[in-house]
Formats: C-alpha cells, structure tokens, sequence
C-alpha cells in the first residue's frame, strides 16, 4: 500500500471529487500481475446506517470458496452518484486487513474506469490496496453502447466522451448484462476473459456473487 496516496474518508462532496481526480492518473490499466490463484469478489451492502461490506476468496480457475470475510462501518458520507467509493471503500478496506489469504485480484461490484472521472470504485481500492482489480457493475453509470446480442459471451463496446471505458457483457443467454471495466492494473480485454471465466450458472460472476451474498447477510 502506497502511503502517499491515502487520504481522509471524512470529506465533503468537493473534495471527494478532488480526490478521485487526484488519483485517477494513478490508475494502471494494463496487465500488470503475476499468477492468479486467488480471486476475491467485493461487495458491499447497507443495513440501516451502516456498511457492512464483504470480501469471498476463491480459488482460480477452481472457483472454490476459501475464505469470506465481512466489516462493518458506520455511513459517514451520503448517497451521491459517482461517489459511492466514499461510502462503500472504507468497510471495503477494513474487510480486507481482516483476510488470511491475499488475492492475486479483486473483483468489485460496482465500476472501475467506467465513471464520468474515469475513478470508480474498483479503482479506488485498486489503488489504495496497490491489487489489479475490475469493476463489474450491474448497472449502467456513464456511457453508451450499440445493442448486444442475447447469448451467454456477447459482448459490446461502452464508450463515454470518445473513449472506450469498459465493455457491456452478456454472462447469461436472455439475462441483463454486466457492465466490465478496467479498475486497476488489469486490461479490458483481460477483464473481460476472467469475468467470463469466473461465470458459471449465474449472471454474477463466482467471486462477485459469493461477495454479495455475504454482504447481504446472505452466507450468515
């Protein structure tokens, strides 16, 4: 972890947005990670005030449960689009120090580059926590994109100002597709492959959906 890039999560909505633009050119997004043996899922979730987020390690390519982890956080920044980071990182990162076993890359509900400041989530704790990360969002923030077609594999470019910033992916014939981008150190195309590959019998992917469970008080 980079000391020099942390910061205080006790902010306004100014600066929150000052911090995302000081960290964005931060974001590495090539391929940059050695063997993949673990894949952590993240997610996040909010009984009444509070962020209880969730961390599943998986095996890779396995996808074998390792080890879930789950932190708890009192909300301290409100619902603002485009700044969820500000209230989902901190139980994120906490959840995180509490793992045994170190992933080799995370998979985070939510967005990476594909973000009007190009610093979603999936960056944010991919810089913080120095691990290659993608977003793997479930809905649409930012951007357009041609029509996809219904079976399990398609796929489609998003583009945002010009650039492409992420890749829409259908994961299940006929199901709502998910909307994949580079969070850190982690190319697009390479995103899209372990997505894919981290797909089985549902639209989540094994990591993200075992994530999400458990940030539900699902896996209690």
């Amino acid at each position: 972890m980079d000391e020099t890039l942390q910061h205080s999560w006790d902010v306004t909505t100014s600066e929150a947005v000052a911090i995302q633009k000081r960290l964005a050119p931060h974001v590495v997004r090539e391929n940059a990670f050695g063997e993949l043996r673990y894949i952590a899922g993240v997610d996040a979730g909010f009984p009444k005030e509070t962020s209880r987020a969730a961390i599943a390690v998986l095996t890779f390519p396995g996808l074998e449960l390792v080890e879930t982890v789950v932190a708890e956080l009192p909300v301290a920044f409100p619902y603002v689009p485009g700044l969820l980071s500000f209230r989902e990182a901190p139980a994120a990162i906490a959840a995180f120090h509490k793992l045994t076993t170190r992933p080799d890359l995370l998979i985070v509900d939510g967005q990476g580059i594909a973000h009007r400041r190009r610093f979603g989530i999936a960056c944010h704790l991919g810089v913080l926590l120095d691990v290659p990360a993608i977003g793997s969002a479930k809905s649409l923030l930012v951007g357009r994109h041609a029509d996809l077609p219904e079976e399990a594999g398609a796929t489609t470019d998003l583009v945002h100002r010009g650039e492409v910033i992420g890749s829409v992916v259908r994961t299940r014939t006929r199901v709502k597709p998910l909307y994949v981008s580079t969070g850190h150190r982690v190319d697009l195309p390479t995103a899209v492959e372990l997505i894919l590959a981290c797909c089985r019998k549902y639209r989540l992917p094994e990591p993200q959906r075992a994530a999400h469970n458990a940030a539900s008080g699902y896996a209690r």
